[in-house]
């Protein structure tokens, strides 16, 4: 079910970041690494004036519950064909997954390198080579 009344009130918001999207220049994958280091640096600040030190106190199930939401969301707007709001659920998603990396210890490096080892590997052939879990 689409979300017609979040894509209005967040319009200004959306222009503001497409705004400053053009100020600060070219979008690139490093956005990410430089988020992490946001939210890691929010760990333990004030949860009254940082959403992400907020999410952190809060504990990793609460956690793992935003992440699930924005990423049903997401997947909510993806079939929908809502490209816009695909983009800017897809941005939630990421920015609470990197939430749950903090909380959990686990840096992008981590993640970048497990994505670069599969890199060239057909997908069947990476799971084929995974452990057999007998309840999936």
């Amino acid at each position: 079910m689409a979300k017609p009344e979040k894509s209005r009130k967040n319009a200004p918001a959306k222009a503001a970041a497409s705004l400053k999207l053009e100020a600060v220049g070219p979008a690139t994958p490093d956005v990410l690494d430089r988020l992490f280091d946001v939210v890691e640096s929010r760990r333990g600040t004030d949860p009254s004036v940082s959403h992400s030190a907020r999410l952190l106190a809060r504990g990793r199930r609460k956690i793992a519950q935003k992440f699930g939401e924005e990423a049903v969301e997401c997947l909510i707007e993806a079939v929908a064909g809502n490209r816009g709001e695909l983009v800017s659920e897809s941005a939630d998603v990421l920015y609470h997954l990197i939430v749950m990396w903090v909380d959990a210890g686990v840096k992008p490096a981590e993640v970048w390198a497990e994505l670069l080892r599969r890199e060239g590997t057909s997908g069947v052939a990476e799971k084929a080579s995974r452990p057999h879990d007998p309840l999936a």
